[in-house]
């Protein structure tokens, strides 16, 4: 069975969301049987040995960044992603087409694959999540950018009918594109990730962790909303950790005597922060798609503290405690802080992620697809 996969950047290393799921599918396509030909954008990450191990080729295409990627009528994180050669590469191998979201999109019409049949992964819903950045962003130029793109991908994201079928990472987008295409396939399939079992540590830690991109403006929102209404309210150590922090960031977490702020930490650094804390605060204000952090921390964290955005649409929120405001993570958090945890706790922890998150399983429902392509 084979299968084209185009994707927006290259896969490895899975080190932020969208590539974490794309990287994991892969892996766990090939290892269910599946012939991959992978497509990748390269626009800084570059080409990577690891992608052969799981693919029978992989091809590399340019971004066409900057002016080359601009158009009035397409979104600049599609129109940007087009290459005669891709095109020419999906004609030439006979297989079903999965576009790893609306960034992969511009061949996706195309008369030539007409014929085709065509998965649509949805990581978002990017109409969205691009008019919300607008909203967050103070930097005029960004602002206008992203309110251009909200513009563009909701039109295009009313014209997706040549996919077959859309498989959506969130509950909430699975209702919105099954409801806009009611003629299509649908499946939520969670996103694919590198955990297939709970190993988080019994015990009791001591300090609390937020960690992401901390210079991606929701993350920025989200530690400066803990560094204003949380931190400065309890006598507890408090650590953020993440890649390139915003100067507010470091600015707020300098301010305060038990906060530590820990930039740029290596993978190893990030899994022994997140696998040792007692308690993970996790707010978002941003309900789009999964956020991959909050599931590297119930497979490999202990307690964990969330508002309702953080959990909509992923179905996990009755193994998490969810906050109403400021003063309920004060209080949820201070709490928790004194509750060692058990082993029950990671074995229910464990039973309920792998109803939805189970790469096997979530890999054969994708197949399942392909094969009824064929027949």
């Amino acid at each position: 069975m084979k299968l084209h996969i185009i994707s927006s950047d290259v896969p490895f290393p899975p080190d932020y969301g969208g590539m974490v799921d794309v990287y994991y599918k892969i892996k766990n396509l090939h290892e269910a049987g599946v012939k991959i030909y992978l497509h990748c954008f390269e626009y800084g990450r570059g080409e990577s040995a690891r992608m052969k191990d799981f693919c029978e080729e992989v091809f590399y295409y340019k971004r066409k960044t900057g002016v080359k990627g601009l158009s009035l009528k397409l979104p600049y994180m599609m129109y940007s992603r087009r290459d005669d050669n891709l095109l020419n590469n999906l004609i030439d191998i006979d297989a079903p087409i999965l576009f790893e979201g609306v960034h992969t999109t511009y061949y996706l019409s195309h008369p030539a694959l007409e014929q085709r049949f065509k998965l649509m992964r949805n990581q978002n819903l990017e109409q969205e999540y691009y008019t919300l950045l607008a909203n967050r962003e103070t930097n005029p130029a960004k602002k206008f950018y992203y309110k251009t793109e909200a513009r563009l991908l909701k039109i295009k994201e009313s014209r997706l009918d040549a996919a077959d079928v859309f498989l959506t990472v969130a509950e909430h987008d699975h209702n919105f594109f099954k409801q806009a295409y009611p003629q299509k396939q649908h499946a939520y399939i969670p996103s694919f990730q590198p955990y297939n079992e709970v190993k988080s540590l019994p015990g009791k830690g001591k300090y609390v962790l937020y960690h992401g991109n901390l210079g991606h403006p929701e993350n920025v929102e989200a530690a400066l909303f803990l560094l204003s209404e949380v931190c400065p309210k309890i006598d507890i150590p408090f650590i953020f950790a993440g890649k390139d922090p915003s100067s507010k960031v470091t600015d707020a977490c300098s301010n305060l005597k038990n906060c530590t702020l820990i930039s740029n930490p290596d993978m190893k650094e990030m899994e022994s922060l997140i696998a040792n804390a007692q308690v993970h605060l996790l707010p978002t204000f941003q309900a789009t798609g999964l956020k991959l952090k909050l599931l590297h921390a119930l497979f490999n964290g202990r307690h964990i503290v969330v508002n309702e955005a953080m959990v909509a649409g992923t179905g996990l929120s009755d193994i998490c405690n969810v906050a109403s405001d400021a003063n309920d993570f004060i209080a949820k958090t201070k709490r928790l802080f004194d509750i060692s945890f058990d082993e029950q706790t990671i074995h229910e922890r464990n039973k309920e992620l792998l109803k939805r998150y189970n790469n096997p399983e979530n890999a054969k429902r994708i197949i399942a697809f392909l094969e009824q392509e064929k027949k």
